[in-house]
Order: structure tokens, then C-alpha cells, then sequence
């Protein structure tokens, strides 16, 4: 495969060209309510063609490797016709060649369609049978296994494996005209057994949604709040990750002016990161979609903000070293700049202390949905606690938070010492490219005077 990317390279006449050939192993298998909803299995390859002319970009997506000097051709003449400006692509180091197998503690690949249904079904029936105000059920299972081939005109090539695995299970209660929803989900890149042994999270699952009919709203206002770690790394990912991303900033001035290296973001004890070579977890590759070796990058350190995240373009275009975030769902679409690991480091406090500072406030947990425009986010949390005199209390739903994301960064005064990772399966979705895997995480945080929606 090697031989054959490179030797159809040479026949471009672009600044710069990259070609991306995958083959991608896919099953997947729904249940909604008492019944199997579908099951699926593919085998799909394909690849596709960067070039890059006069700063100006030409693509061509081809389904055999037989067309691949077609699609340089096509990509080289796309290039052409819009390229008026300069070739600025950043240099990366690294090496040149690198074979990257996948880590497999127990292979997917190795069950049996007939035994990935029988485990499903099992958690199917315990979110149907938990309680008669269970109203329906989704249980969802999915494993890919995607081999990614890349090479390009500076003498890069990478071969790497990237498998995943995910079952995500949800219960709907209903009790007259209200209805509740609980979800939980667990994924793995390095084994199948995540998926098994989840009858307990089956169950919890379908109670916790039963038990949210009978809670009360929460009461509006603004409050302390604690959130917990996956309210906190989705905080992370959705509020500022986000804004990192430099083709974003790059074509919005309003936002690149917000987000000037140097700035003070928060207090001293405010980290948060982006970390593609995370060992083991679902954002983690060793290259990305451009070739360029995946790291650690820091995006506050220490409450300044001193980091964004780039593609080769983006990097050579603002004057910064690429970051390895230039990422792609697939082969028929071309890579931009994504998050991979992003989570905010943990401090020194105990879940306990972040609670003893609290008299009346609300404890987040787990997220539901939410939005971002520039700035301002609002979440909804999956459900939430009242804290009363630094004591976790009643149980409450509809947890809406919504604020600016420069102001509540430095409104977080307690970081605590227990940061999670979180591997929920979902993934980020940006530029029409969904889902791309991605991690995020914290640990329980601690913010002042936050706005919360409600009665």
C-alpha cells in the first residue's frame, strides 16, 4: 500500500498533496422498546485527495484504489482553479513512516454477531422490567474497526488502526403527561469486555429515570454549583474547546481577539488540556488526518491562556506549531481542526470540602443536551441535586445552566481531586463530520454564581 501511495504522489504537480485510503469494519444492532429495531454489518473503503495550489484546495474521493490517479489529477486541477493566494503549511517533525497497530486486550471481532444480541437484549429486558412507569426502551451496540493508510508529498506515511466499541442504554418513564429519560453509556478502543457485566447500570439506569418523575423542577436563580466530572469535561469540550480551535478563530476576529495567548482565563489553579496521545482512550490516534504527530497541548495553564489547537494550515497561518488536531470522520470527507482528549486537570480538594463551602446551591450531574454561540453556553444537566448547609439533598430535573464562558471560568473556585475521563461513546460533531470520537473529562468542580433556569 505504501509503494503505491507514494509512487502515485509523484505525479501531482501541487504545492502539496495527501492522499487518506481506509477500509472500515462496521456491525451494529438497535432494540427500541420490546423489539429488535435493526442489525447491521458493512466492510467499506475508499480514500480521498488533498492537493493544495496557490493556497487554494482541490479534493476528488474515489472508491478503488484504481482511481486513485484519477483522484490526483481531479484534486490537482480543483487546486488550481481556486488557488490565488500562497501555499502556508507548517512543518511537522516526526517520522516519516509508522506502522500503528491496534491494542487489543479482548477483539470484537473475535464475538459472534448472535452473542453481541443476546448481551443486548439482556440489558433490554432489565430497562423494560425495572418498573411498570417504564414507558420504552433504547439499547444501542456498535463496534468499528477503521484501518487508516496516509501518505503525502513531503515523504509521510502512516498505517494506523483505530477500533471502537460502545453500547449506549436509555429508559423513558412516563407518568401522564410527564415524561422522563435517563441514559448511560459505555466505549472502549482496546476491549469488548466494557460492554459486559452492565446489568447494574441497566438497572440504575431505568430507576434513575423513574425516580426523576417524581422529583420537582429545579427552582431558578443563581447559585453555587458543583458539577460533577462529566458535566465538568463536557463544560470543557462544548464551552472552550470549542473557541481553541483555530479554523474557528482563524475566521472569526471577533473571537481570536477574545482568545489572545497571554490572556488571564481564570485562577492560578485552572488547567485545562487537549492530549491525542493519551494512551487507551477514544480520542487517542498517533497521527492525525494530515500526518502530523499527535501530543499534549496545553490550553490554560496556571489560568493564562497559552495554547490553541491547529492544522497544518492554521498553524502556518497564525504563526504557531501544529497540534495534531487535524481530524476526519471518515474517507469521504477532508480533516479539520477537532479536539481529541480534552479534559481540566484535577486540584487538591476532596468532593467533601467543594460541598462544605456551599449553604444552598446545586449539585449537576451528567448532561442531557446543550448549545454554544461564541461565548454563551446553556447545558442541561441529566439531573441535579440540591446542596443544603454542604450536604448533598432532594433530587431535582430539568437542570438548565447557561452563562458566558470567560466570566465562569474565573468563577470556579474549587477544583477537585478526583478527575474522571469519561468514555461515553458519543462523539463531537463540527462542519457536517459526525460522530468523531472524542474523550472529555474533569474533576468535580466548585463555581460561583451561576444562572440557572427554572420555576
Amino acid at each position: 500500500m505504501k509503494d503505491r501511495l507514494v509512487s502515485a504522489l509523484k505525479k501531482s504537480a501541487a504545492d502539496y498533496t495527501e492522499v487518506r485510503f481506509e477500509i472500515n469494519d462496521s456491525n451494529s444492532i438497535t432494540f427500541r422498546g420490546q423489539e429488535i429495531d435493526s442489525v447491521s454489518s458493512s466492510k467499506l473503503s475508499g480514500g480521498i485527495v488533498r492537493a493544495c495550489t496557490r493556497g487554494g484546495w482541490g479534493m476528488a474521493v474515489f472508491d478503488s484504489l484504481e482511481d486513485l490517479g484519477n483522484g490526483i489529477r481531479e484534486a490537482g486541477e480543483g487546486a488550481v482553479l481556486v488557488g490565488r493566494e500562497k501555499t502556508e503549511l507548517a512543518e511537522t517533525a516526526g517520522p516519516a513512516t509508522a506502522e500503528v497497530p491496534a491494542r487489543l486486550e479482548r477483539d470484537f471481532r473475535g464475538v459472534s454477531l448472535d452473542d453481541k444480541i443476546k448481551i443486548l437484549s439482556g440489558y433490554n429486558t432489565i430497562l423494560l422490567k425495572t418498573d411498570k412507569s417504564i414507558a420504552t426502551t433504547q439499547a444501542n451496540y456498535s463496534d468499528s474497526f477503521r484501518t487508516v493508510h496516509f501518505a503525502s508529498s513531503r515523504g509521510n506515511y502512516f498505517r494506523e488502526e483505530r477500533p471502537r466499541v460502545i453500547l449506549a442504554l436509555s429508559a423513558v418513564a412516563r407518568d401522564g403527561a410527564l415524561v422522563q429519560r435517563a441514559y448511560d453509556a459505555v466505549s472502549s478502543k482496546t476491549t469488548f469486555n466494557v460492554v459486559q457485566g452492565l446489568e447494574a447500570l441497566a438497572e440504575e439506569t431505568a430507576r434513575r429515570a423513574v425516580k426523576l418523575l417524581k422529583a420537582p423542577p429545579c427552582p431558578g436563580g443563581v447559585y453555587p454549583v458543583v458539577l460533577d466530572q462529566e458535566m465538568g469535561g463536557v463544560f470543557a469540550h462544548e464551552a472552550f474547546g470549542h473557541l481553541s480551535e483555530s479554523d474557528f478563530l482563524y475566521e472569526n476576529p471577533q473571537v481570536r481577539d477574545l482568545m489572545v495567548i497571554g490572556r488571564e482565563m481564570g485562577v492560578k489553579e485552572l488547567n485545562i488540556v487537549d492530549d491525542g496521545s493519551h494512551p487507551g482512550l477514544l480520542g487517542t490516534q498517533a497521527f492525525d488526518d494530515e500526518g502530523t504527530p499527535t501530543g499534549k497541548t496545553y490550553l490554560i495553564r496556571e489560568g493564562k491562556l497559552v495554547g490553541h489547537l491547529h492544522s497544518l494550515e492554521t498553524a502556518a497561518k497564525m504563526g504557531e506549531k501544529p497540534t495534531g488536531n487535524a481530524r476526519a470522520i471518515g474517507r469521504g470527507v477532508p480533516p479539520i481542526v477537532r479536539m481529541t482528549n480534552t479534559y481540566i486537570e484535577a486540584g487538591k480538594m476532596s468532593f467533601k470540602e467543594l460541598l462544605a463551602g456551599v449553604d444552598r446551591g446545586i449539585y449537576a450531574r451528567g448532561m442531557m443536551g446543550g448549545q454554544t454561540m461564541m461565548e454563551v453556553f446553556t447545558f442541561s444537566a441529566a439531573y441535579g441535586y440540591r446542596i443544603e448547609n454542604g450536604q448533598v439533598g432532594e433530587l431535582v430535573r430539568d437542570v438548565v445552566l447557561t452563562g458566558n464562558v470567560f466570566q465562569t471560568l474565573h468563577n470556579i473556585d474549587g477544583f477537585g481531586n478526583d478527575l474522571k475521563i469519561l468514555q461515553k461513546g458519543g462523539g463531537c460533531g463540527k462542519g457536517g463530520q459526525s460522530p468523531l470520537p472524542v474523550t472529555d473529562g474533569a474533576p468535580h468542580l466548585r463555581i460561583r454564581d451561576v444562572v440557572i433556569g427554572g420555576k
